[in-house]
């Protein structure tokens, strides 16, 4: 069923909005006037997302992360994608591991085998601040929830919902700056208290296929955007856009300027850790022939629904 019948809620949050006359996209304008708004942003103020199924993938994984990773990379099924936080033990991975390369070779002429999870939007648009704080994001409010949001406890929604409430609820690493924004207005806020209001935003723009098809691409070149100075904000699974920014220390964001095998351009955002050996689990490290006791640079390309934060 995904959630669908969320959408009354949903009415009754923009008629709100429209009562309160102050869009999340008026805000963004007023607050960031020189800061061009991401496709990430956009395609969560238009209708053309409206009734768009949620999907969480095989493995009900999340997002593809900046680091260091402290949760499952889950990367094992046609709708799942790099986690954000530490592989744990029980995680599996498979052909979207491809997503995940060595720094050295983010070079011009190498060849990549690529499969960009498709981005598929939940059935909503961003709740306007007001309404979004009446619906603390807290595990001790999960029951009242998932009765808001006509959810079963034991669904697949459920789960999904969370994870992401565990991910906003963990402490931060050492070195690493988090919040989880349930509205356009908390994560410009967020963004301007620790970047301040001269950013641009960046995000991976890739023309993906239906069935996100393993693709070959060729690097036509790459340039660093930001090292350590940047924030990311990941798109969590939730039944209304909720978002998860953070930054880590020792990474390094580049955009890649790629070409498909049929001649079709893309740009994608990847974020490289330092040393990176000891934060990727051995299946990954053997598919990029890591040796044990080495220490490389490793990166990860980006979704499209994410958006990366520089200071200009």
């Amino acid at each position: 069923m995904g959630f669908l019948h969320i959408l009354p809620f949903l009415s009754m949050a923009m008629f709100m909005s429209h009562a309160a006359n102050v869009a999340p996209e008026t805000y963004w304008k007023s607050m960031l006037p020189n800061t061009p708004m991401p496709k990430a942003v956009t395609n969560l103020l238009s209708n053309e997302n409206k009734g768009t199924r949620f999907h969480v993938g095989e493995s009900g994984s999340s997002v593809v992360g900046v680091g260091p990773p402290r949760t499952n990379l889950g990367v094992d099924g046609p709708g799942s994608s790099v986690a954000v936080g530490p592989p744990r033990p029980s995680a599996r991975y498979g052909r979207n591991a491809a997503l995940v390369f060595l720094e050295k070779d983010m070079h011009q002429g190498h060849e990549m085998n690529l499969q960009f999870p498709k981005t598929i939007t939940p059935s909503s648009n961003f709740l306007p601040r007001p309404v979004a704080e009446t619906i603390p994001l807290s595990s001790k409010n999960l029951p009242q929830q998932y009765t808001r949001f006509s959810i079963k406890p034991d669904s697949i929604e459920s789960e999904s919902m969370k994870k992401t409430i565990s991910q906003c609820e963990e402490r931060a690493a050492k070195g690493e700056k988090k919040y989880c924004a349930t509205s356009l207005e908390a994560m410009v806020d967020f963004i301007i208290s620790k970047l301040g209001k001269k950013v641009k935003v960046i995000s991976t723009d890739v023309k993906s296929d239906k069935l996100t098809m393993l693709h070959k691409y060729t690097i036509e070149g790459s340039k660093k955007v930001a090292r350590d100075n940047y924030l990311v904000c990941h798109k969590q699974k939730y039944p209304y856009p909720v978002f998860y920014c953070h930054k880590a220390a020792y990474t390094r964001v580049y955009s890649v300027s790629l070409v498909r095998e049929d001649g079709t351009k893309a740009r994608a955002v990847a974020v490289c850790h330092n040393n990176a050996s000891k934060l990727y689990p051995k299946d990954i490290l053997k598919v990029l022939k890591v040796k044990p006791g080495t220490s490389p640079n490793i990166c990860h390309f980006l979704p499209e629904d994410h958006m990366v934060w520089v200071p200009y």
